[in-house]
């Protein structure tokens, strides 16, 4: 190797990266056997920060643009090395190129239910899913905290430490929260900014920033769920009188629909004894005294077609389901 390649190796002038791929964070510069000249050239492009670091310790960082490398833009690597010839001649120290950019669409999720005390129906267990965004915005802590002297750094290796955090603070914000389980839904966008209001000190504390923070859905298990669904169903209804009256019409419109057949008549007759009963379990002391009999005398009539007593205002036989 002639004097000239082995000093074309040893000098670098030109320093610069361009990410490869998606899911990179921090980025080692090949400095093995080089040196970096004095005068030579940085390039830091747009979504990326470079920092020099010098026996371990972060020295300089640089942001986007191009940067000559001398001693008037590495003050601090300069009291660091204690230059004191004007960077006369070349220097080693580790570049280092981190990836600011939005890693978004990064998706959270609860792997196992989280149980919570929830004002309605006691202690629940709940469980959620969503995405959200962050980018490195510290590099110097998140270079001494997370990614260390390693060649490349992933997303994929901090992502786990992010997830739980997110679960933790999720459970906590649940168990401080008074919103009922049925208004979480209207409240989804609420909810979310708590937790990422609560989730920020944790991304801080390794160098990130939580961008954004999105709640996709909260469920409760499934057979609470059910529970709910019967809640609403008597709900709907409005009471138990009602609900009863409005079955067995249904069911008197489906034996009507087919008189010829035995299982229809069974309906029917049946349907018209519930609502018989119903309807007579309904009357008031109005209606009573409108009936014409005396008060304190027994308001019935007896059927045509059976001849049992009967509530007077009844439509339908309580015992045969005839109507009168």
């Amino acid at each position: 190797m002639s004097l000239r390649e082995f000093l074309t190796k040893q000098l670098i002038d030109v320093i610069q990266w361009s990410e490869p791929e998606d899911g990179i964070l921090a980025w080692r510069y090949p400095m093995e056997d080089m040196e970096i000249q004095n005068g030579g050239q940085l390039t830091v492009r747009e979504s990326q920060l470079a920092a020099f670091v010098d026996e371990g310790k972060i020295a300089d960082v640089f942001g986007p643009g191009l940067h000559t490398l001398n001693t008037r833009n590495l003050p601090l690597l300069t009291d660091l090395m204690n230059w004191d010839k004007g960077f006369e001649s070349p220097f080693k120290s580790d570049v280092y190129f981190f990836s600011t950019r939005l890693q978004i669409d990064q998706k959270w999720g609860t792997a196992t239910p989280i149980t919570i005390r929830e004002k309605e129906f006691g202690a629940v267990r709940l469980r959620g899913y969503g995405i959200y965004s962050w980018r490195i915005k510290d590099p110097r802590k998140f270079f001494t905290e997370v990614s260390g002297t390693r060649e490349t750094y992933y997303v994929a290796d901090v992502d786990g430490q992010l997830r739980e955090s997110i679960i933790a603070r999720m459970t906590d914000v649940f168990a401080a929260s008074d919103v009922a389980f049925l208004d979480m839904a209207k409240n989804q966008a609420a909810l979310g900014q708590k937790i990422a209001d609560a989730v920020q000190p944790s991304f801080a504390a390794l160098g990130l920033e939580l961008n954004q923070f999105t709640v996709e859905n909260i469920s409760m298990p499934d057979e609470l769920t059910k529970v709910m669904d019967q809640r609403i169903d008597v709900q709907m209804a409005g009471n138990l009188g009602t609900y009863t009256q409005f079955e067995s019409a249904q069911a008197l419109g489906t034996a009507a629909a087919n008189p010829g057949g035995a299982a229809g008549a069974g309906v029917g007759i049946g349907a018209g004894i519930s609502l018989g009963r119903a309807l007579a379990g309904s009357m008031s002391a109005s209606e009573i005294l409108n009936s014409g009999v005396a008060p304190g005398a027994t308001a019935q009539k007896f059927c045509t077609a059976c001849g049992k007593p009967m509530a007077r205002a009844a439509k339908f036989c309580p015992e045969c389901g005839k109507a009168q």
